[in-house]
């Protein structure tokens, strides 16, 4: 996740755990393009499953709704479908969207994560690769 916020005019940008102080655009592309190489994609949209449930009038769970889910991504190969929630990720709680990124930081390319989601009222589990 990217965040900024500064003070004085001075930028400050936070990718993931590291934090770019200043005009230091060498360094941000350096952590990004690390980033990038690294990071693995679910293949599935997601959203605040809070948010969602309240648009719609739904009583969904606290976790990250999942929206489309792209064909052979990990989420399909996995089992999600559009409409689930994503309750926990390589055994970390997922309450928002910014916990899915958090998780997926941690996470490589080839590697295998457990997750847990919501469908219908049932608490489901299984393993999603990485690409």
């Amino acid at each position: 996740m990217i965040q900024r916020s500064g003070q004085m005019g001075v930028p400050v940008i936070t990718v993931d755990d590291e934090v770019v102080v200043g005009f230091d655009r060498q360094r941000l592309e350096q952590i990004l393009a690390r980033r990038q190489k690294t990071r693995p994609a679910l293949g599935a949209k997601v959203a605040s499953a809070v948010a969602i449930g309240r648009k719609r009038g739904l009583d969904l769970p606290a976790g990250a709704y999942v929206g489309r889910v792209a064909p052979g991504s990990p989420a399909a190969q996995a089992g999600l479908h559009e409409g689930d929630v994503l309750l926990s990720l390589n055994r970390r709680p997922v309450r928002d969207v910014d916990d899915v990124e958090r998780a997926l930081g941690s996470l490589a390319a080839g590697q295998v994560a457990e997750i847990v989601w919501w469908r219908d009222g049932q608490e489901l589990r299984g393993q999603v690769r990485f690409l």
